[in-house]
């Protein structure tokens, strides 16, 4: 029987290569979006055009009890989470000296606050089973910080020390924890950024001189998701073309 993969923000970007690999391998892909988002229905649409039977359920990740909703509505409709990709996330950049409380907490709620809402309604039930995959993702920011994202690089780091803690919890249950942090990939984020600014000051960090590409994180979601992956728990894999290297 096929697995169920929830993966948050998968329309679009990163999350949508994500949920086209999942599918490609054979499960079944349920994703998220923000309430109010007109555009999901012909987003699902194009990816029916394409051969992908996604369901996708509104959920404001922020907030506990959406998640909470949403999870009890795929389990209802689909069946059981064994594959959570906590993928959504926003920016809201500035310096520190310019940030104010309403922008550090959105993107707090929205990027780390969103991993324990979604998580917890799955885990237990994961434990139960005996098999369960949980992958954050997080980025090179949280890890080596960035100028202008305290809040961004603090909700990307906090993400890394929620896996490693829940994954001693339950590494003997058959449920695996882990991080992905992608450098700069080419997705809608990142290609908002102004063209000088990436030719002149981020590429050139980059020692393999481009950006990554959405499915080649895509392929390490898969392979964190699989059976071949069960010995790998607590891990922050990064996938930067050599940009930070630990």
């Amino acid at each position: 029987m096929a697995r169920v993969a929830l993966v948050t923000g998968g329309m679009g970007g990163l999350g949508e290569a994500v949920c086209i690999k999942l599918a490609a391998l054979g499960y079944k892909v349920v994703t998220t979006y923000s309430p109010g988002n007109t555009k999901a229905e012909s987003w699902l649409s194009q990816m029916k055009e394409q051969g992908y039977d996604f369901k996708a359920y509104p959920c404001d990740v922020s907030d506990y009890d959406s998640a909470q909703a949403c999870v009890r509505q795929v389990e209802q409709d689909v069946g059981p989470v064994d594959v959570l990709v906590n993928n959504a996330g926003i920016t809201r950049d500035m310096t520190f000296k310019k940030m104010d409380k309403p922008n550090w907490d959105a993107v707090m709620k929205t990027n780390l606050d969103s991993v324990f809402n979604m998580t917890k309604p799955v885990c237990d039930g994961m434990v139960e089973r005996g098999w369960g995959r949980i992958i954050n993702i997080s980025s090179v920011n949280g890890q080596k910080g960035a100028f202008g994202q305290t809040n961004y690089s603090a909700a990307k780091a906090g993400m890394h020390g929620f896996t490693k803690a829940l994954a001693l919890e339950v590494a003997r249950k058959g449920v695996t924890v882990n991080t992905i942090s992608p450098g700069y990939i080419g997705t809608k984020m990142v290609m908002d950024i102004p063209s000088e600014v990436l030719e002149s000051k981020i590429i050139p960090q980059i020692p393999m001189g481009r950006l990554g590409k959405p499915e080649e994180v895509a392929g390490l979601v898969a392979y964190l998701s699989s059976e071949e992956a069960a010995f790998v728990t607590g891990a922050n894999i990064a996938i930067n073309g050599g940009q930070h290297m630990q």
